[in-house]
């Protein structure tokens, strides 16, 4: 297989899992994809910035404010200043966001586990998507000059 088949089919596979995630967020009536990976992102109990949720999620900025904007509005999140920054927040589920959180994610975690344990070596997966990822950077930096 040469590169261009492999990264079209890797593209693809990319894509199809991504698309399961949005199909159960559309199931869930969540509104919209990012709003259900940012509710992933945060309900791991820990805080979060929202820079880096956009960077790790590769969420646009404007997307993710406008999403955290609308939890908090509805209390399920609250926002503290970090210390010795001036504009960015740190983000963390409030109780009744958690519970929210937990609602929409939890039948979502139990069928992940499912696929988690009929996978060979996921270590082994997981280290190597990451390290096609980190090359994969390259592609973007390129853009850059």
């Amino acid at each position: 297989m040469d590169e261009r088949i492999f990264f079209y089919k890797l593209g693809k596979l990319v894509y199809q899992i991504d698309g399961v995630y949005d199909e159960y967020g559309k199931i869930c009536r969540v509104g919209s994809p990012n709003l259900l990976w940012i509710l992933y992102a945060l309900n791991d109990g820990e805080r979060h910035s929202q820079k880096q949720i956009c960077d790790d999620w590769a969420i646009p900025r404007s997307t993710a404010n406008t999403i955290i904007k609308d939890l908090e509005s509805k209390s399920f999140i609250a926002l503290s200043q970090i210390k010795g920054e001036r504009r960015e927040l740190l983000v963390a589920l409030t109780q009744s966001g958690k519970e929210y959180a937990d609602g929409i994610l939890s039948d979502l975690y139990q069928r992940e586990k499912e696929i988690y344990s009929e996978l060979e070596n996921p270590e082994e997966l997981l280290s190597t998507l990451q390290n096609l990822a980190a090359k994969m950077q390259k592609i973007a930096a390129k853009g850059d000059k």
